[in-house]
């Protein structure tokens, strides 16, 4: 498939929640989501893009939260690697159906359900053209799928990380719950750390700073992440500043 030449970024990394997948139902898996989801996604891949996804599991089970109500950390967190396995099976059954080739590569082996993660072979996969989709996080206890996402966008070579949100960009406050709240068109990491405005946890910023990879945030639907791939403004740009 031939590139187009308006495109500003050719391989990149989209960070999707889990709790995205939910729908109106809020929590579980929402076929009709979903496939809303992987339309949006199917359109830049019809671009010409190669893409790697990283899925949150928070949808089904967040390992965090269940650790701040007496659960042992690390098996909670294992617990939550699992739930995003669960998403990227479905995400990969939709992309399928719409005739997006897929490979879903997983931090934890499971044989019978996906292949191991494998830095080299999920390079081979982007440049054939197929959607690799990462699951089970690190492999690791207590490091996130935010993490995750820029762990897997450094080593795959991805020119940058798109976090698709509910919401259009990075605000200085909740825009659901603050008719005031501001919106960023861009900032630093470090601006971003100081003003600690969640976007993505501090290991995972220290991880992509060094690196330079620049972090979107957009949102998931309306066409915001085939705009982001194109240059267009959207969004807020996180940058090395």
């Amino acid at each position: 498939m031939s590139k187009p030449t308006g495109l500003k970024y050719t391989r990149v990394l989209v960070k999707l929640s889990g709790e995205a997948l939910a729908g109106e139902q809020g929590m579980g898996i929402d076929p009709k989501t979903v496939d809303t989801l992987c339309h949006e996604i199917g359109t830049v891949l019809d671009m010409g893009v190669e893409m790697a996804l990283v899925i949150g599991g928070g949808n089904i089970f967040r390992g965090l939260s269940a650790s701040t109500k007496g659960m042992e950390r690390s098996s909670a967190d294992y617990m939550g690697m699992l739930a995003t396995v669960l998403n990227a099976l479905a995400v990969q059954d939709m992309l399928e159906k719409q005739g997006h080739p897929t490979r879903v590569l997983s931090a934890i082996n499971m044989q019978q359900v996906c292949e191991p993660f494998v830095r080299r072979r999920a390079m081979r996969h982007m440049e054939k053209g197929r959607v690799v989709i990462c699951a089970a996080g690190t492999g690791n206890p207590y490091f996130t799928t935010d993490t995750t996402a820029t762990l897997r966008g450094m080593e795959l070579k991805c020119q940058a990380i798109i976090k698709a949100t509910k919401v259009d960009g990075i605000y200085d406050k909740d825009p659901a719950t603050n008719k005031d709240a501001v919106k960023f068109d861009s900032l630093s990491y470090d601006q971003t750390l100081a003003m600690h405005l969640g976007v993505m946890d501090a290991t995972a910023f220290a991880l992509v700073r060094d690196s330079n990879i620049p972090i979107i945030v957009c949102r998931m639907f309306g066409g915001d992440i085939g705009r982001a791939v194109l240059g267009e403004s959207v969004g807020t740009i996180v940058h090395g500043g």
